[in-house]
Protein backbone atom coordinates (compact mmCIF):
# COMPACT_ATOMS: atom_id res chain seq x y z
CA UNK A 1 0.00 0.00 0.00
CA UNK A 2 2.80 2.32 0.46
CA UNK A 3 4.51 1.53 -2.74
CA UNK A 4 0.94 3.09 -4.20
CA UNK A 5 0.66 5.93 -2.27
CA UNK A 6 3.71 7.09 -2.87
CA UNK A 7 3.49 6.43 -7.01
CA UNK A 8 -0.06 8.16 -6.46
CA UNK A 9 1.96 11.32 -5.26
CA UNK A 10 4.92 11.19 -7.98
CA UNK A 11 2.38 10.79 -10.57
CA UNK A 12 0.41 13.33 -9.29
CA UNK A 13 3.49 15.64 -9.36
CA UNK A 14 4.29 14.58 -12.45
CA UNK A 15 0.98 15.96 -14.57
CA UNK A 16 1.56 19.18 -12.33
CA UNK A 17 4.51 19.45 -14.20
CA UNK A 18 4.61 21.22 -18.09
CA UNK A 19 7.03 18.49 -18.94
CA UNK A 20 4.55 15.69 -18.68
CA UNK A 21 1.97 17.45 -20.80
CA UNK A 22 4.77 18.71 -23.38
CA UNK A 23 5.91 14.38 -23.78
CA UNK A 24 2.09 13.43 -24.35
CA UNK A 25 1.48 16.21 -26.86
CA UNK A 26 4.57 15.97 -28.70
CA UNK A 27 5.05 12.34 -28.68
CA UNK A 28 0.77 12.19 -29.95
CA UNK A 29 1.83 14.71 -33.01
CA UNK A 30 4.91 12.98 -34.16
CA UNK A 31 3.57 9.20 -34.20
CA UNK A 32 -0.15 10.66 -35.46
CA UNK A 33 2.44 12.07 -38.73
CA UNK A 34 4.07 9.11 -38.48
CA UNK A 35 1.06 6.28 -38.37
CA UNK A 36 -0.62 8.54 -40.99
CA UNK A 37 3.05 8.14 -43.81
CA UNK A 38 2.65 4.04 -43.07
CA UNK A 39 -1.39 4.33 -44.05
CA UNK A 40 -0.37 6.40 -47.45
CA UNK A 41 2.65 3.99 -47.98
CA UNK A 42 0.66 0.95 -47.93
CA UNK A 43 -2.20 2.16 -49.88
CA UNK A 44 0.30 3.42 -52.24
CA UNK A 45 1.54 -0.16 -52.56
CA UNK A 46 -1.31 -2.38 -51.90
CA UNK A 47 -2.21 -3.08 -55.80
CA UNK A 48 0.72 -4.75 -55.79
CA UNK A 49 0.08 -6.63 -52.75
CA UNK A 50 -3.03 -8.19 -54.04
CA UNK A 51 -2.84 -11.95 -55.38
CA UNK A 52 0.82 -12.47 -53.74
CA UNK A 53 0.27 -15.27 -51.66
CA UNK A 54 1.59 -14.35 -47.66
CA UNK A 55 1.66 -10.77 -48.57
CA UNK A 56 2.30 -8.27 -45.65
CA UNK A 57 -0.89 -6.80 -44.37
CA UNK A 58 -2.36 -3.78 -42.88
CA UNK A 59 -1.00 -5.15 -38.97
CA UNK A 60 2.86 -5.83 -40.42
CA UNK A 61 2.57 -2.71 -42.99
CA UNK A 62 1.39 0.13 -40.40
CA UNK A 63 0.74 -1.66 -36.97
CA UNK A 64 4.53 -2.88 -36.42
CA UNK A 65 6.28 0.23 -37.72
CA UNK A 66 4.34 2.62 -35.81
CA UNK A 67 5.28 0.51 -32.59
CA UNK A 68 9.02 0.46 -33.66
CA UNK A 69 8.59 4.29 -34.39
CA UNK A 70 7.30 4.66 -30.72
CA UNK A 71 10.24 2.42 -29.48
CA UNK A 72 12.42 4.72 -30.32
CA UNK A 73 10.45 8.14 -29.31
CA UNK A 74 10.85 6.71 -25.83
CA UNK A 75 14.38 6.18 -26.25
CA UNK A 76 14.10 9.43 -26.14
CA UNK A 77 11.75 10.30 -23.50
CA UNK A 78 11.87 7.65 -20.62
CA UNK A 79 15.34 9.22 -19.41
CA UNK A 80 13.66 12.64 -19.04
CA UNK A 81 10.97 11.11 -16.72
CA UNK A 82 13.42 9.27 -14.67
CA UNK A 83 16.06 11.32 -14.09
CA UNK A 84 14.54 13.28 -11.14
CA UNK A 85 12.86 10.36 -9.73
CA UNK A 86 15.83 10.04 -6.86
CA UNK A 87 18.90 12.18 -7.97
CA UNK A 88 16.67 15.43 -7.47
CA UNK A 89 16.40 14.12 -3.81
CA UNK A 90 19.58 13.37 -3.29
CA UNK A 91 20.01 16.91 -5.13
CA UNK A 92 17.50 18.86 -3.14
CA UNK A 93 19.12 17.14 0.40
CA UNK A 94 15.48 15.70 0.96
CA UNK A 95 16.57 12.11 0.73
CA UNK A 96 17.29 11.78 4.64
CA UNK A 97 13.65 12.22 5.23
CA UNK A 98 13.21 9.24 2.45
CA UNK A 99 15.05 7.06 4.77
CA UNK A 100 14.03 7.83 7.90
CA UNK A 101 10.03 7.76 6.88
CA UNK A 102 8.17 4.71 8.27
CA UNK A 103 8.61 3.08 4.61
CA UNK A 104 11.25 0.54 3.08
CA UNK A 105 13.38 1.30 0.19
CA UNK A 106 11.56 -1.58 -1.71
CA UNK A 107 8.29 0.44 -1.34
CA UNK A 108 10.22 3.75 -2.35
CA UNK A 109 11.48 2.31 -5.38
CA UNK A 110 8.61 0.55 -6.66
CA UNK A 111 6.46 3.72 -5.98
CA UNK A 112 8.43 5.72 -8.15
CA UNK A 113 8.87 2.82 -10.69
CA UNK A 114 5.01 2.60 -10.73
CA UNK A 115 4.08 6.37 -11.18
CA UNK A 116 6.91 6.79 -14.20
CA UNK A 117 5.42 3.04 -15.65
CA UNK A 118 1.76 4.71 -15.50
CA UNK A 119 2.43 7.91 -17.23
CA UNK A 120 4.14 5.11 -20.02
CA UNK A 121 0.74 3.04 -20.24
CA UNK A 122 -1.42 6.12 -20.32
CA UNK A 123 0.89 6.92 -23.70
CA UNK A 124 0.98 3.60 -25.16
CA UNK A 125 -3.38 3.89 -24.70
CA UNK A 126 -3.31 6.91 -26.92
CA UNK A 127 -1.11 4.84 -29.45
CA UNK A 128 -2.78 1.96 -29.77
CA UNK A 129 -6.20 3.67 -29.85
CA UNK A 130 -4.56 4.98 -33.73
CA UNK A 131 -4.23 1.47 -34.82
CA UNK A 132 -7.49 0.17 -33.46
CA UNK A 133 -9.35 3.19 -36.10
CA UNK A 134 -8.15 1.03 -38.79
CA UNK A 135 -10.92 -1.45 -37.43
CA UNK A 136 -13.40 0.59 -38.91
CA UNK A 137 -12.45 0.19 -42.28
CA UNK A 138 -11.09 -3.09 -42.33
CA UNK A 139 -9.58 -5.90 -40.25
CA UNK A 140 -6.32 -6.32 -38.08
CA UNK A 141 -4.38 -9.46 -37.11
CA UNK A 142 -5.03 -8.93 -33.40
CA UNK A 143 -2.64 -11.89 -32.62
CA UNK A 144 -0.05 -9.66 -33.62
CA UNK A 145 -1.28 -6.65 -32.44
CA UNK A 146 -1.61 -7.85 -28.48
CA UNK A 147 2.18 -9.04 -28.74
CA UNK A 148 3.08 -5.76 -30.26
CA UNK A 149 1.33 -4.16 -26.60
CA UNK A 150 3.08 -7.01 -24.80
CA UNK A 151 6.47 -6.18 -26.61
CA UNK A 152 5.80 -2.39 -25.56
CA UNK A 153 4.86 -3.10 -22.16
CA UNK A 154 7.84 -5.12 -21.24
CA UNK A 155 10.24 -2.49 -23.59
CA UNK A 156 8.63 0.69 -21.67
CA UNK A 157 9.01 -1.25 -17.90
CA UNK A 158 12.78 -1.83 -18.71
CA UNK A 159 13.79 1.28 -19.64
CA UNK A 160 11.74 2.75 -16.83
CA UNK A 161 13.82 0.42 -14.65
CA UNK A 162 17.13 1.37 -15.71
CA UNK A 163 16.71 4.98 -15.83
CA UNK A 164 15.66 4.76 -12.36
CA UNK A 165 18.75 2.89 -11.71
CA UNK A 166 20.58 5.49 -13.02
CA UNK A 167 19.16 8.42 -11.61
CA UNK A 168 20.17 6.80 -7.90
CA UNK A 169 23.65 6.67 -8.58
CA UNK A 170 23.69 10.29 -10.01
CA UNK A 171 23.81 13.01 -8.02
CA UNK A 172 22.65 15.34 -10.70
CA UNK A 173 19.10 14.87 -12.74
CA UNK A 174 21.14 15.66 -15.89
CA UNK A 175 23.47 13.35 -15.51
CA UNK A 176 21.13 10.97 -14.99
CA UNK A 177 18.91 11.55 -18.17
CA UNK A 178 22.57 11.56 -20.42
CA UNK A 179 23.38 8.15 -18.63
CA UNK A 180 20.49 6.85 -19.03
CA UNK A 181 20.32 7.35 -22.83
CA UNK A 182 23.91 6.59 -23.79
CA UNK A 183 23.70 2.98 -21.68
CA UNK A 184 19.67 2.41 -23.62
CA UNK A 185 21.12 3.49 -26.79
CA UNK A 186 24.37 1.12 -26.21
CA UNK A 187 22.01 -2.03 -25.25
CA UNK A 188 19.68 -1.16 -28.27
CA UNK A 189 22.40 -1.30 -31.32
CA UNK A 190 24.97 -3.79 -29.17
CA UNK A 191 25.12 -5.91 -31.56
CA UNK A 192 24.80 -4.15 -35.00
CA UNK A 193 28.88 -4.63 -35.88
CA UNK A 194 28.80 -8.07 -35.55
CA UNK A 195 25.51 -8.33 -37.81
CA UNK A 196 26.36 -6.16 -40.80
CA UNK A 197 29.91 -8.15 -40.59
CA UNK A 198 27.84 -11.81 -40.73
CA UNK A 199 29.82 -12.81 -37.63
CA UNK A 200 27.67 -11.88 -34.54
CA UNK A 201 28.10 -12.87 -31.00
CA UNK A 202 25.58 -14.91 -29.40
CA UNK A 203 25.99 -12.77 -26.28
CA UNK A 204 25.82 -9.45 -27.63
CA UNK A 205 22.21 -10.39 -29.54
CA UNK A 206 21.29 -11.92 -26.43
CA UNK A 207 22.02 -8.65 -24.72
CA UNK A 208 20.74 -6.84 -26.99
CA UNK A 209 17.13 -5.37 -26.24
CA UNK A 210 16.46 -4.57 -30.31
CA UNK A 211 16.35 -8.10 -30.88
CA UNK A 212 14.03 -9.23 -27.86
CA UNK A 213 11.77 -6.09 -28.64
CA UNK A 214 11.56 -7.38 -32.83
CA UNK A 215 10.65 -10.92 -32.10
CA UNK A 216 7.86 -9.61 -30.24
CA UNK A 217 7.17 -6.79 -32.67
CA UNK A 218 6.97 -10.06 -35.33
CA UNK A 219 4.25 -11.33 -33.08
CA UNK A 220 6.25 -14.39 -31.56
CA UNK A 221 6.13 -14.02 -28.18
CA UNK A 222 8.65 -16.38 -26.75
CA UNK A 223 9.56 -17.23 -22.54
CA UNK A 224 13.24 -16.70 -23.51
CA UNK A 225 12.34 -13.00 -25.01
CA UNK A 226 9.52 -12.48 -22.10
CA UNK A 227 12.04 -13.59 -19.31
CA UNK A 228 14.74 -11.65 -20.63
CA UNK A 229 12.81 -8.07 -20.02
CA UNK A 230 11.63 -9.70 -16.74
CA UNK A 231 15.11 -10.34 -15.65
CA UNK A 232 16.29 -6.96 -17.27
CA UNK A 233 13.53 -5.35 -15.18
CA UNK A 234 13.91 -7.14 -11.71
CA UNK A 235 17.97 -6.60 -11.94
CA UNK A 236 17.85 -3.14 -12.37
CA UNK A 237 14.85 -2.81 -9.52
CA UNK A 238 17.23 -4.34 -7.18
CA UNK A 239 20.62 -2.64 -7.94
CA UNK A 240 18.26 0.96 -7.35
CA UNK A 241 17.49 -0.41 -3.69
CA UNK A 242 20.94 -1.74 -2.96
CA UNK A 243 22.23 1.47 -3.81
CA UNK A 244 19.67 3.23 -1.68
CA UNK A 245 20.50 1.14 0.87
CA UNK A 246 24.50 1.72 0.73
CA UNK A 247 23.32 5.18 0.53
CA UNK A 248 21.45 5.14 4.10
CA UNK A 249 24.33 3.20 5.83
CA UNK A 250 26.24 5.94 5.20
CA UNK A 251 24.12 8.86 6.07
Amino acid sequence: MNSLTIAGRELRNLFLSPLAWTILGVTQLILAYMFLTQIDYYLTIQPKLVGIAGAPGVTDLIVAPLFGNAAVILLLIIPLLTMRTISDERRNKTISLLFTAPISLSEIVIGKFLAIFTFLLIILFSIALMPLSLLTVGDLDLGKFFACLLAMVLLMASFNALGLYMSAIASQPTVAAVGSFGALLLLWIIDWAGSNSGNGSALFEYISIMRHFENLLRGLVSTVDVFYFILFIVGFLSLSIRRLDNDRLQK
